[in-house]
């Protein structure tokens, strides 16, 4: 009887063990998945880099369109744009595209943007050195901003054949408001 007793008590540490394991996991899938899309550029996620390539002779000849989508979310009280449709860039080359964003509600609304890349597979060869998007936005009621992106698509798809092929890039925003239990009044705009 005893034997049994160490039996299912052994049962019930290994199943506790196991429940703990599968929360833990469950608990680090989101910000494990969010690692991998920025380490892989799945799902066409864009790359974070501290700084352009330095070299002249990064700057390649090849000329790439970038075009630029914004979106707000259904119940966004915000009008969101690029200010410019497309640009055309050098791969290795610094760009800047700005967008606007205003709010055309009677309260601050504050907002965090999503974005991603298309083709997908050049996820991984488009980075961005500084954008709007890496931290929320505040709008007072009324109020109109411009928001820059300072970007460049990477010297690395030159080499790369799967990529060849690619000419033409899409940078898409899509704009949700953020949900607080405390006032958004009081966060600010960086």
């Amino acid at each position: 009887m005893a034997r049994l007793g160490a039996r299912k008590s052994a049962t019930v540490a290994a199943l506790a063990m196991i429940l703990a394991a599968m929360g833990g996991l469950s608990y680090a899938a989101v910000p494990l998945y969010r690692l991998f899309c920025q380490v892989t550029g799945f799902g066409g996620t864009t790359q974070v880099a501290a700084a352009a390539p330095a070299a002249p002779a990064a700057v390649a000849e090849r000329v790439v369109t970038v075009r630029f989508n914004a979106d707000v979310a259904r119940g966004m009280p915000w009008r969101f744009r690029p200010l410019e449709r497309e640009m055309r860039v050098r791969v290795g080359e610094t760009a800047m595209a700005s967008f606007a964003a205003e709010n055309l509600s009677d309260r601050t609304v504050v907002g965090t943007s999503t974005f991603n890349v298309t083709p997908y597979k050049m996820g991984l060869y488009f980075s961005k050195v500084e954008c709007f998007c890496f931290t929320e936005q505040a709008l007072a009621p009324g109020e109109r901003v411009e928001m820059p992106v300072t970007f460049f698509v990477d010297p690395d798809m030159l080499s790369d054949p799967n990529v060849a092929e690619v000419n033409t890039i899409t940078l898409s925003y899509t704009f949700f408001e953020v949900r607080r239990d405390d006032a958004p009044d009081a966060v600010a705009r960086e």
